[in-house]
């Protein structure tokens, strides 16, 4: 006896709380599986052009894991304590650069800059508390980046995730299908395939733009002798899959510090600026279109949203998982429409086609 729709969506929407509920309690526990699992499905078509070379599935996972811890181990030798050293020198930089910009403001705006003024007040209560808490920010988020426990469990489970489920990814999406309902197998296959275009459209191409554009940031500030371009660089382009905000923070940070840095050299503050906006061209008229595409339908409030909502409740595995379910949720939201547009509640009662009989002229 087949469910009725009632039934079945009961059904679904307790299989979903459950999920959520699993996924809230666990929380960070999960990041280094949900991290292996985003590595595999990000490297899934590597290994199946790999396959169609002639490789097996075995050979090809083996060569992608291979090359990929050799990357790993030359960013962290080479960039990662490059990054770090920079990061901690530009919190501890921030009181000066707050000393010098007040010493500015004084000197041009003397009137906004008298004692007990509101700007005044406020500048001073913030250099104070940059000057109390610097050092222990940099030391509270080192030690909690990279504490040893979990640091070791994600260097070390993470890799293996990802090498299991590559090697055996194909297998699994095979052993899920077999799990779909039969009654609705082809419109869950049909949205299988949308999520699939959604996320290889979207995180695959995004999150290399956002490596493209963070290295050329880098490079490029760093060429121009900007203080710590490298870390400028790096979180303009992590925040890049979020139009416009990754180069409005980066722009407003490097042109800032190139302000104090440059202040007798103008023609080095232009630079730095025209290297966002060329930075900027380049990603909205050839990369974006290129790599990400103009179909996935994934607006920037609604991943601003489901970036804060995920981190809230999951922390940074939240924010991890934040970007592919809400593409997911994209694509069943305009199903559900697409079936509401269809559907009676939308369309109504259709009137009768029948054609009422008429008589012929002179017929009795």
């Amino acid at each position: 006896m087949a469910l009725t729709i009632k039934q079945q969506a009961s059904y679904w929407g307790i299989g979903c709380a459950i999920f959520l509920l699993v996924m809230w309690g666990l929380g960070n526990v999960l990041l280094p599986f949900v991290a292996g699992m985003a590595i595999a499905y990000f490297l899934d078509p590597v290994a199946d052009r790999l396959e169609l070379l002639g490789l097996s599935r075995a050979v090809a996972t083996v060569a992608i894991t291979f090359t990929a811890l050799i990357i790993a181990v030359l960013l962290m030798i080479l960039i990662v304590p490059m990054l770090i050293e920079e990061a901690v020198a530009l919190v501890k930089a921030a009181p000066a650069y707050l000393a010098q910009l007040q010493k500015f403001l004084a000197d041009q705006y003397p009137s906004i800059m008298e004692e007990g003024s509101s700007i005044n007040r406020a500048l001073q209560s913030f250099g104070h508390t940059m000057q109390g808490q610097a050092g222990a920010f940099a030391n509270a988020a080192l030690a909690s980046a990279f504490s040893i426990i979990d640091a070791v469990i994600f260097i070390v489970v993470a890799p293996v995730v990802a090498f299991y489920m590559l090697l055996d990814w194909d297998r699994m999406i095979a052993v899920i299908d077999s799990w779909l309902p039969r009654e609705h197998l082809d419109t869950l296959r049909g949205l299988a395939r949308d999520v699939n275009t959604v996320l290889a459209g979207f995180v695959r191409g995004q999150f290399t733009v956002c490596m493209i554009l963070g290295s050329f940031y880098a490079i490029a500030l760093m060429l121009v002798g900007l203080e710590f371009g490298l870390v400028v660089g790096l979180i303009a382009g992590l925040f890049t899959f979020i139009p416009y905000v990754g180069s409005v923070i980066g722009g407003t940070l490097a042109i800032g510090l190139a302000l104090f840095q440059f202040w007798g050299a103008p023609v080095w503050i232009v630079a730095v600026a025209i290297i966002f906006v060329a930075g900027q061209m380049v990603e909205g008229n050839f990369l974006t279109p290129k790599l990400v595409g103009g179909s996935v339908g994934l607006h920037p409030v609604w991943l601003m949203f489901a970036l804060s909502a995920f981190g809230s409740l999951m922390g940074f595995a939240g924010m991890l998982i934040a970007v592919p379910v809400a593409a997911c949720l994209g694509v069943f939201f305009r199903f559900g429409i697409g079936q509401y547009l269809q559907g009676k509640l939308y369309i109504g009662k259709q009137p009768s086609n029948a054609k009422a009989k008429t008589k012929k002229p002179g017929a009795k």
